[in-house]
């Protein structure tokens, strides 16, 4: 029996005979969750759920961290962010345009400010808040605090459905807080809006930073210090099908 009719064997297995699995028995697999980088973590999600060729939207793309590992021919790729004029909740993309989309907007509530003076990330510190924000404060009448923080993944997620063609990808990263002495599970917030708006929650990774996270004049801790944040991989589903995910061939 020669290689092709082999695999016509298996594949086609007579009435009776019992079907042969095929793969092979492995530990390289990629795991949902990694003690590492972004940019360890960010090809292997790639590899699964973005197709070679694809036309890729980072609309928050800053120094391209995500991509270092990634080869350029791969993906067409098309980078932006505030800095270069882009705005992720008003995006110059036509309807159902895009393969895939990555989002990772602050997810700090201390850069959400209606006073700049009142911003995380001021003085000595002020590197850290033009690489996360374009540190200008937030509309006067819009929502404060944690709530600032989900009204942009929303609004930007609004986007990425309208750009999206049906079956893309939607990558967002994003964080966990505790703000105002309230647990917020982010990722969570946002799975929940998400799937309620024709998208489907695909898949999820962990990225656990490797070194331990440094706190300066803690009396009493009452939670747990994040040391950890997600990527979660969403599908855009047919219209009205979020919930069920049936038009998504998973």
């Amino acid at each position: 029996m020669d290689m092709a009719q082999a695999r016509l064997a298996v594949e086609n297995p007579t009435p009776g005979e019992r079907r042969t699995q095929g793969g092979v028995a492995t530990t390289d697999v990629v795991v949902s969750a990694t003690v590492g980088r972004n940019a360890d973590v960010f090809p292997d999600i790639l590899r699964i759920h973005v197709p070679v060729g694809a036309i890729v939207a980072d609309v928050t793309y800053g120094k391209g961290a995500f991509w270092r590992d990634v080869p350029a021919e791969d993906y067409v790729l098309m980078p932006s962010d505030l800095q270069t004029g882009t705005d992720a909740t008003n995006l110059p993309y036509e309807d159902e345009s895009l393969d895939a989309l990555v989002l990772d907007p602050p997810y700090m509530e201390g850069l959400y400010r209606r006073d700049t003076s009142h911003m995380a990330g001021s003085g000595t510190h002020a590197a850290f808040r033009e690489h996360y924000s374009n540190g200008q404060a937030t509309a006067g009448n819009g929502p404060k605090w944690h709530d600032a923080v989900l009204d942009l993944y929303h609004r930007a997620g609004a986007e990425a459905k309208r750009t999206l063609r049906t079956g893309g990808v939607f990558i967002v990263k994003c964080q966990d807080e505790v703000s105002a002495n309230r647990q917020r599970l982010t990722h969570v917030e946002l799975i929940t809006h998400f799937e309620a708006d024709d998208f489907y929650c695909k898949d999820l990774f962990v990225v656990v930073r490797a070194n331990r996270p440094g706190v300066s004049r803690v009396k009493k801790q009452v939670h747990a210090r994040k040391n950890h944040s997600y990527f979660l991989v969403f599908v855009k589903c047919a219209a009205g099908k979020g919930q069920t995910a049936k038009s998504v061939a998973v």
